[in-house]
């Protein structure tokens, strides 16, 4: 029986992969659900190994289904150039990884940017926690991350700095004792900010609840359950008041990482574009420490 790979297919693995979810890849491909289903379990008649498989709720990519993904993208890259060499425009995409606070105010216009600087590209974005970005950026699944904390690696391109605020519900009061903080799940740059900026003050802290969601921490916060620290640009999120009555943290840098062997062209014109928009001031942008879009910070 002869087995092969087929261009289809592996369109729909990479989908999968950077939209998330066999949904989220089925309209990104303008293909039905069970279709791009159907593509998967090719694939995987074709190497004779699962793909995919359940986790939770959701599902995950097996190691083979990791090897795989990482082969078929350079099989589609090099299936789209010798397209483009016979003058058939294949679609060309760059996978940009961040945290799902970027994903309303920071992702459209980005998208914006990019499609005048990179023209021939079309960007898809990747929602995630920062730790499951640089994961992803490792193993090719994403081309760009944006994330927050150091910008010493040779790979990360400072494109600025991210300004933090305290919020709590409007009727909170502080406590005598330790400051209550909601926080995200550890790590998290944003979780670390927050406990180093009240100890260097000399404010005792403890984690009075944690959520993996932005929806969860400002939840929480509405209910009075403590401050958090988070990264709004000065767009107050809706049922929560900042407080000035607690040490001013000290913002984090934010970085473009890059995948190894992308394009420099996309790399700098990716950097320019958050560099513009966050220097713009751009509202309620907040990215992890890294992101590609688990949510939280």
């Amino acid at each position: 029986m002869t087995r092969s790979l087929d261009i289809g297919p592996l369109r729909s693995l990479v989908a999968v992969a950077d939209c998330g979810s066999f949904q989220r890849a089925a309209h990104s491909l303008h293909l039905s659900q069970g279709a791009v289903s159907q593509h998967i379990r090719r694939l995987e008649r074709a190497v004779g190994s699962p793909l995919v498989e359940r986790h939770g709720r959701g599902s995950r990519f097996t190691p083979e289904g990791e090897q795989l993904l990482v082969h078929g993208r350079q099989i589609l890259s090099l299936h789209d150039e010798t397209m483009l060499r016979f003058g058939i425009d294949a679609e060309q995409t760059i996978v940009i990884g961040s945290t799902e606070h970027a994903a309303a105010q920071l992702l459209p216009p980005l998208a914006t940017a990019l499609a005048d600087t990179l023209p021939d590209y079309r960007p898809r974005f990747r929602i995630d926690r920062g730790a499951q970005l640089r994961e992803a950026l490792a193993a090719g699944r994403i081309d760009v991350a944006l994330l927050l904390g150091s910008t010493d690696d040779p790979r990360a391109v400072a494109v600025g700095e991210l300004e933090l605020t305290w919020y709590a519900a409007p009727n909170w009061t502080r406590p005598h004792g330790p400051t209550p903080l909601v926080a995200f799940d550890d790590p998290c740059a944003l979780r670390s900010r927050a406990l180093e900026t009240l100890t260097a003050h000399g404010l005792a802290a403890e984690i009075s609840a944690e959520a993996t969601h932005l929806a969860g921490v400002q939840a929480a916060v509405g209910a009075g359950q403590g401050v958090a620290l988070m990264a709004t640009l000065g767009h107050t999120p809706e049922g929560l008041t900042p407080r000035k009555d607690l040490p001013r943290p000290r913002p984090l840098a934010v970085a473009v990482w890059a995948r190894k062997g992308l394009a420099a062209e996309i790399t700098r014109a990716a950097a320019e574009a958050v560099t513009d928009l966050l220097s713009g001031q751009v509202p309620e942008v907040l990215l992890e420490s890294p992101v590609v879009l688990p949510q939280g910070a």
